[in-house]
């Protein structure tokens, strides 16, 4: 009696499902923040866009045209990029799960689609933003191609990673505590002082330097400015620290939200 075997979906047309419901997930949450008209839609990348030339005309307002020896949009540019990533993945995976829990009654969607979803779209978002910002001002001369574009990639990457792991470690305790729920958009504040995106590591004291450094976010911002500018800064960074805790705030946050459907109605 000869067997007939039955063929088995392979692993890459399991990744590719998955992609095609993380994709229609992002175009969903895009036509229901902005809707359907191309307009829209281009305020995906406005928005981010918006909140970094205003910081950046306050800040040349304010201050000196150049940071030591670096020109203030330069500076302000990619230190404010780097926030915007990191507040925007934490914002909107906040209640990501309590805002779309009806689409867990679609049998191939998972909680884990809705999350990743939200990251991937802020990330995009962020980086499109983050790229028309940098050719605007390089054609008004206040800032130069990057000097080592894999460094600068290199953190890039890093910081969205770390900003992944701490968005869904922020949603797992916030499905668990409503005051945490409440209190964590005032935490995510105390980013802005711990990240080093208004200051360079080499222009602190080296007690104030080793402190500061112990947050893993540091050295993402650091190989990102390091990448732009080049010799012209001396960065601080070791991608290895940064690596690790962006894997355990990663597992962490998996870990966290794996039981989430016991923390929502589903009714």
């Amino acid at each position: 009696m000869t067997s007939v075997s039955v063929p088995k979906r392979t692993m890459m047309s399991h990744i590719e499902t998955h992609i095609k419901i993380i994709g229609a997930l992002m175009m969903r949450e895009t036509i229901t923040r902005y809707g359907r008209q191309g307009l829209g839609l281009l305020w995906l990348i406005g928005e981010p866009l918006l909140f970094c030339f205003g910081v950046i005309l306050m800040w040349s307002l304010i201050k000196p045209p150049y940071e030591h020896g670096i020109r203030i949009a330069a500076f302000v540019m990619t230190g404010y990029s780097c926030l915007l990533l990191l507040r925007h993945l934490v914002a909107a995976n906040l209640n990501a799960l309590q805002a779309n829990v009806g689409l867990l009654y679609h049998r191939k969607i998972s909680v884990l689609h809705i999350y990743a979803s939200r990251c991937a779209l802020e990330i995009l978002s962020t980086t499109l933003s983050f790229i028309v910002v940098y050719f605007a001002l390089v054609v008004t001369e206040q800032m130069t191609l990057p000097d080592d574009p894999m460094l600068l990639y290199g953190g890039w990457m890093l910081l969205s990673w770390i900003g992944v792991g701490l968005a869904l470690c922020f949603a797992g305790l916030a499905l668990r505590s409503e005051l945490f729920e409440r209190i964590a958009p005032l935490l995510s504040y105390g980013l802005i002082p711990l990240s080093g995106v208004f200051v360079m590591m080499a222009w602190l004291p080296p007690h104030y330097r080793d402190a500061i450094m112990a947050v893993p976010i540091v050295h993402a911002v650091e190989m990102v400015r390091g990448g732009v500018f080049g010799s012209a800064v001396k960065p601080y960074y070791n991608p290895t620290y940064a690596i690790a805790w962006a894997a355990g705030l990663t597992l962490a946050g998996l870990l966290l939200i794996a039981p989430a459907k016991k923390h929502v109605d589903l009714e």
